[in-house]
């Protein structure tokens, strides 16, 4: 009965016992809300992106091979691939710079203001965007079929990257795919410093 009592009153006044080790929250991936564009905004717990610029995601991408996910629920100006914090997030499109890699809603592949592939598939509203990267390639996959069209060169230390504007909205997915990430790609992992 005691133990009851004293749990009770944990719960009500929010006191813990000697000894009690309050929980951390785990870190999630999500939309980096100190590096993204001045007319961005960020809603549904860093999981959405509208306005006008760039964001990027909180971690990069330190693990082999790794995989991520946008589904378009608004069409208009947008882009989804990879950048390094040097990235223009206030310019809008990615891609026009040396520190970004990008797909474009026309299905155009930039990087460095040079169109580098296209997709023979365009993406439309409520499609579903996949991205590998496994610091070899950067490939697409529409609605889990892949476009075999990869995009080669990144080099440093590289973030999800995403710009919308014209209305464009899109959802991200660091992890509970809509489809299954290829062979050996999973969700990026944020890095522990062990202490």
């Amino acid at each position: 009965m005691a133990s009851y009592v004293f749990c009770f009153r944990c719960c009500r006044d929010g006191t813990f016992g000697p000894g009690h080790v309050p929980l951390k929250e785990v870190p999630v991936v999500r939309l980096d809300t100190q590096h993204v564009g001045n007319d961005v905004v960020i809603v549904k717990n860093g999981r959405r992106i509208c306005g006008t610029g760039a964001a990027l995601a909180n971690a990069p991408i330190a693990q082999n091979k790794a995989y991520f996910e946008i589904k378009i629920q608004c069409t208009g100006v947008w882009g989804v691939g990879l950048g390094t914090r040097k990235c223009g997030i206030n310019k809008v499109p990615l891609g026009a710079d040396t520190d970004s890699w990008v797909l474009r809603q026309d299905g155009t592949m930039y990087h460095n203001g040079e169109q580098k592939g296209k997709l023979t598939d365009v993406p439309q509203e409520g499609d579903v965007m996949g991205v590998s990267y496994d610091h070899i390639e950067m490939n697409f996959f529409l609605n889990g079929a892949p476009l075999s069209t990869p995009f080669m060169g990144i080099k440093g230390t590289v973030f999800p990257a995403f710009y919308v504007d014209n209305g464009a909205v899109l959802d991200v997915q660091f992890d509970k795919f809509y489809h299954q990430p290829p062979d050996g790609f999973d969700s990026i992992m944020i890095e522990q410093s062990l202490l």
